[in-house]
């Protein structure tokens, strides 16, 4: 079955953002006395951002509006990539190459203000044909919305499509949506072999991404 578009997620797989996020958490929870755990951790990963905020307010059993966690944790976030912004190696110039032969798209659960902050970082809004916002959907990762509506701005059959994802919610939003799934688990978040066993190809890094990986998956 032919590829005929590439869509990429955002956190873990173009920037190392999953420590940020990993860190902004533990550090909202420690000033409570509490501890986010790993475990937290991965059921957050790669959802919308109410999805994630309702995710810290049941496990740590808070007191506080969905609005006032989902602030708190994106301004630690946001102040971080301020500091360093850490592109993962090879992935900016997975987007370009992937972009020569074929239309791509981002299809991110990040919020809307740190996708923009990230476009406007890299270019890459004029690169991609379309970006897709989680904080749009009304259900986020592992849900596939986000994937088909992608799609569907793109006019392509989602069974034509390539995704990139690097977590288990990601890579299970992918395999919803019935594309084909490259994996490129985040460092330091290793994917479960649950989840590995839904993609077509996993990767260590997309350094070693190219036209022909894009083909091989065909």
């Amino acid at each position: 079955m032919p590829i005929d578009a590439v869509i990429f997620d955002m956190d873990g797989v173009l920037v190392d953002s999953e420590q940020y996020w990993w860190e902004a958490r533990v550090e909202f929870a420690a000033e409570r006395g509490l501890q986010w755990t790993m475990a937290f951790q991965r059921l957050a990963m790669g959802r919308g951002t109410v999805e994630w905020a309702h995710v810290m307010q049941e496990r740590l059993h808070l007191d506080m509006t969905l609005e006032a966690i989902m602030d708190d944790v994106i301004g630690r976030v946001s102040d971080k990539l301020a500091v360093r912004f850490p592109a993962l190696p090879g992935a900016l110039e997975a987007v370009h190459t992937a972009a020569q032969d074929y239309p791509v798209a981002l299809a991110s659960g990040s919020p809307t203000r740190v996708i923009q902050s990230v476009m406007a970082i890299t270019g890459l809004d004029r690169v991609f044909q379309t970006v897709v916002y989680g904080d749009d959907m009304a259900r986020g990762k592992p849900a596939p919305d986000i994937y088909l509506e992608t799609a569907r701005r793109l006019g392509v059959d989602p069974a034509h499509c390539l995704g990139i994802e690097d977590s288990g919610n990601g890579v299970r939003a992918l395999h919803a949506a019935s594309m084909k799934i490259i994996a490129v688990p985040s460092p330091g978040f290793a994917l479960s072999d649950e989840v590995l066993a839904l993609v077509d190809l996993a990767l260590p890094s997309l350094e070693s991404f190219s036209l022909e990986t894009i083909r091989s998956l065909a």
